[in-house]
Formats: C-alpha cells, structure tokens, sequence
C-alpha cells in the first residue's frame, strides 16, 4: 500500500482500472510502468469493450509525477526515463482499440491532467479542478502537452502553462476535458457507471475504428513524446527544480 497500486477489475466487457498512491495518487516510475502495461493486454482483450480509469480517494484524481523519485534524479538517462514512462502511457491510451473512460473524482494536476486529456470519454465531480504546474517547477508540460493541447486547443494550453494557476470543473467543461460534471462522487458514479455499461454492449469493431479516428494525425507522436521527455530530463537536474521539490516537500 505504502507504494501504491494499479488494480484490474474486469466484468461484463468492462475493465475497471484503478491507481493508488499515498501521496495524493502521484505517480512513481513503478506504477506508470505497471498501469501502461494492462492498458497494452487490454487492447487486445476480446473479453474487454471498454475501459473505465479511476483513481482511489476523493480528494485528488492525481497529481502527477513522484516529487519523492523526481528529487532523486540525478542524471540525464534517468531523468528522460523517468518522463517517458509518462510518455509510454499516453501512447498507450491512445494506441489502445479500446475506449477508455476517465472517472475523475478529483483535482488533477501536471501529469494527472495529461491522463484526463489522454482518455477518450470523462465525466467529473465539481471537485476534479485542473493544474498545470510544471513551470513553477522549471520545467513545462512537455510530455503532457500534446493530448492537452489535442483536447483544449492551442490558446488555452498555453495560458495553463505559463500561469499555473487551478482551473475549475466547470472550466474543464467548457474546454474539453470533461463531458459532465456533477455535484457529488454519488452522482457522477451512477451516471458513469450506466454510461460504461452501454457502452459495453455496442460493437467491439465500430467502437474501435472510432477510436483510430478519434487519433487521427498522431502517428508521430511516439517520436514527439520522447523529444519532450529528453526535454524534461535534462530540466529536471537543474537547481531550480531540486530546489523548488525540495522546498515544496519540506513545507507540506
């Protein structure tokens, strides 16, 4: 439990994905790794039709990258390794002939909201408000950025990365993010859960060429996302970024 997990629940063509940390369901290398891993079988599960991803708790949905394993960084091979498991699973998401479907219960933050921007279908709390807050660390949405500028467009992108500020549920829907929001977790669970379980009855074949069309034009993502990675890998060294972890990690 200390080190979180990522668990698989599969019933009646639906695969529940859940992810756990600690800390606020931040992801360390381990979980990225293991959570990009079931997506992959799961593309190819004909006993599968749809994909639902959840996190546990109420507060946060994630908040992104581990500050424990980003602090330890202390190379630019780690660094950009790190960032691709980021990269991996956005690849993943997208790559997958399933759709998947974001349960977002909660705030979502710098990696977190690539997550969100990565699934095909959300439905969200009126807590699940938004952050992009890589550049206060002295890095930047880089590996995140291209299914976040996918979902919202280029303008809005922009302001979230250069302000870092919260956006709220309500802005999420207004720009793409999500497809509703509710007032309570109750609410938005009865009305996830009967959208996945229609959706689970529709055909296999037409679900997944609509989701390749969904993608359309980012074939060349894979050689994209590792340029952002090596982008984050070497930021990541820098005495800003140990600095503002550490400090941010001293003082919560």
């Amino acid at each position: 439990m200390n080190n979180g997990f990522i668990k698989l629940e599969t019933e009646n063509k639906i695969a529940t994905l859940t992810f756990y940390h600690p800390k606020s369901n931040s992801f360390p290398s381990s979980l990225l790794k293991d959570l990009t891993k079931k997506i992959n079988k799961l593309s190819d599960d004909n006993d599968v039709n749809v994909i639902l991803l959840k996190s546990e708790g109420e507060k946060t949905f994630c908040a992104g990258a581990s500050f424990d394993e980003l602090i330890e960084v202390d190379n630019f091979k780690d660094g950009k390794e790190f960032f691709l498991g980021f990269a991996k699973l956005i690849l993943a998401m997208k790559n997958c002939k399933k759709i998947i479907v974001g349960r977002i219960q909660g705030k979502a933050v710098g990696g977190g909201v690539g997550i969100v921007a990565a699934t095909d279908y959300s439905m969200a709390s009126n807590n699940a408000s938004l952050r992009l807050s890589e550049l206060a660390l002295g890095l930047g949405p880089f590996v995140v950025g291209p299914p976040i500028e996918r979902k919202i467009g280029e303008e809005a992108f922009s302001n979230m990365s250069l302000d870092c500020e919260w956006r709220s549920a309500e802005w999420g829907k207004q720009h793409g993010f999500y497809t509703e929001i509710y007032e309570t977790i109750d609410e938005l669970d009865e009305h996830i859960n009967k959208f996945v379980q229609t959706l689970s009855k529709r055909s296999p074949e037409a679900l997944s060429k609509l989701k390749k069309i969904f993608w359309e034009g980012t074939e060349h993502w894979d050689t994209l996302l590792e340029e952002r990675a090596e982008n984050s890998g070497k930021l990541v060294l820098s005495d800003y970024t140990k600095n503002f972890i550490t400090n941010f990690k001293s003082n919560s």
